[in-house]
């Protein structure tokens, strides 16, 4: 298909593209069907200027067509056309006329056809051995099979078209001479312009639709890691909550635990007894005990000053006359510690 030549619509010069396509290359342009036009014109303007310049018709043609083979848009009668073609030694007939159907001519053993419905002019085209549709406002050239010819244009002159006929040797051309070869098929048929502008259209409108349904996606997906970071870091504050209040829970408790202490151990700042004097009073206090015992034992006799009790003499269990087990020793030592205490206490709660 690459070797075809085909010509894309361009405003309304249609007829260029339906004899570009024809012939197969760019042999006319709209300064030269111009110049046809004008050449017709000027044809057609001596041929009423015969019957008088001052004549009611004449006015009447000057005013009414300034140009009827050409107007500003581009558009080109089919004078112009045939007229164009006549360069090439190529001759138009009306595919329907009464004069080409008594030749009884099939449509497929003919060359090319020109159609035209409404001033759009387009080309039907056998290159090699098989038919395109060249028309301009189609993407590119339409496979046509030799069996559904008949039938599309039969097709056309249904739709209102005119159908014409090219008479004539057209030029060699690539395309022409490559597809005598080779055979072509086609997978997809070509789109009209109009619709590969409104689907180009379509996309361009759809495209910021999926943009903007992706950065929703991309919202809902940065939402979701925000709330999963928000989450993390609720669970990580709640940890370090908790540790804070395990650590505060450990600080008072140690807190109490050293009041209670403190509490359970008098304060003896200002009444601490050094070991010695803790030691003499624990003699004093035993030196009295024995007095006092053997003041019970002995009655009328006065207590005697005595040496201080020995644990080292004697078996375990028993000891000399007025001396002091190891067990009186230990009641007696609690006793004068728990005497301390109290009056530690008592010390502490006069200030």
């Amino acid at each position: 298909m690459e070797s075809i030549f085909h010509e894309k619509q361009e405003g309304s010069l249609c007829a260029q593209h339906c004899l570009n396509n024809l012939l197969q290359g760019e042999y006319f342009s709209p300064v030269e069907l111009s110049s046809i036009a004008h050449q017709l014109d000027e044809e057609e303007r001596m041929r009423m200027a015969e019957g008088g310049v001052t004549s009611e018709d004449y006015r009447t043609f000057l005013q009414q067509q300034p140009s009827g083979n050409m107007d500003d848009s581009g558009f080109f009668s089919i004078q112009v056309i045939s007229n164009a073609l006549k360069v090439w030694g190529l001759e138009l007939i009306l595919f329907n006329s009464p004069e080409y159907q008594r030749l009884r001519i099939d449509p497929i053993n003919e060359r090319s056809f020109i159609c035209n419905y409404k001033e759009h002019w387009f080309t039907v085209r056998k290159l090699g051995k098989q038919w395109f549709n060249l028309n301009s406002l189609l993407t590119g050239p339409e496979l046509i099979s030799d069996t559904y010819l008949a039938l599309f244009l039969a097709q056309l002159q249904q739709e209102g078209y005119s159908i014409f006929v090219v008479k004539g040797d057209l030029p060699d051309c690539e395309a022409d001479q490559l597809l005598q070869m080779i055979r072509v098929q086609q997978m997809q048929r070509p789109k009209l312009i109009g619709e590969e502008l409104a689907q180009l259209k379509e996309q361009r409108v759809q495209e910021p639709v999926l943009e903007a349904n992706d950065g929703l996606a991309m919202l809902d997906e940065d939402e979701e890691d925000l709330q999963r970071a928000l989450a993390l870091s609720r669970q990580d504050i709640d940890v370090e909550d908790e540790e804070a209040d395990l650590r505060r829970a450990i600080q008072l408790s140690m807190q109490g635990s050293s009041r209670d202490k403190s509490q359970d151990t008098p304060q003896t700042s200002s009444t601490h007894l050094t070991s010695e004097e803790l030691r003499k009073r624990r003699e004093a206090y035993f030196e009295k005990q024995q007095q006092q015992r053997q003041q019970q034992d002995v009655p009328g006799q006065l207590p005697q000053p005595c040496d201080r009790p020995s644990t080292s003499s004697g078996p375990r269990g028993s000891h000399p006359a007025g001396a002091m087990s190891e067990e009186d020793m230990l009641r007696a030592a609690v006793t004068l510690s728990l005497e301390t205490v109290r009056n530690n206490f008592k010390a502490e709660g006069k200030k």
